[in-house]
């Protein structure tokens, strides 16, 4: 697979029926590896490895409703208290970045109110913090790492 903007991270990699197959330690299972699938991972190791946030804190790949449809996020990192922090939405790297990737996420977020969302490739990552009290999001340099649940400006 293609090298990635994150660092260097050991995975649980197999062969299953023809198949490619990584160790998701999330949903502590193996999953086809597709090249999405391989962002997410390094993202996954990347908010638990550096950023120190805990894997029962992750959730990945589920279901909400959003306007009477299911939806599915990417990824979402919880709070202590299960509220959401951040919404993460990975793209295969082949896949530019756009407008419409950071319009989604603020969709998705919308029944879920996470402080922070971050878009990613795995060679290009946006990290952004939502303030809602202006309703937009800004450009941040990463996102916190574990235990900083709040943010330092007074207006959210």
């Amino acid at each position: 697979m293609q090298q990635l903007n994150f660092p260097q991270f050991d995975f649980r990699l197999r062969e299953l029926n023809g198949r490619n197959e990584i160790f998701d330690p999330v949903r502590h299972r193996f999953v086809v590896l597709t090249p999405e699938e391989w962002v997410r991972q390094h993202l996954i190791a990347y908010l638990h490895r550096v950023k120190g946030y805990p894997l029962h804190l992750i959730g990945v790949e589920k279901q909400f409703m959003l306007n009477k449809r299911v939806k599915r996020f990417d990824l979402v990192v919880f709070k202590r208290n299960a509220s959401p922090l951040i919404l993460a939405e990975c793209k295969a790297p082949g896949v530019e970045i756009t407008q419409n990737a950071f319009d989604q996420a603020a969709r998705y977020n919308m029944p879920l109110l996470a402080r922070y969302f971050l878009i990613t490739n795995g060679l290009e990552h946006y990290p952004c913090r939502i303030d809602y009290a202006r309703k937009q999001y800004v450009f941040i340099e990463e996102i916190p790492s574990y235990g900083y649940d709040t943010d330092p400006t007074p207006e959210n």
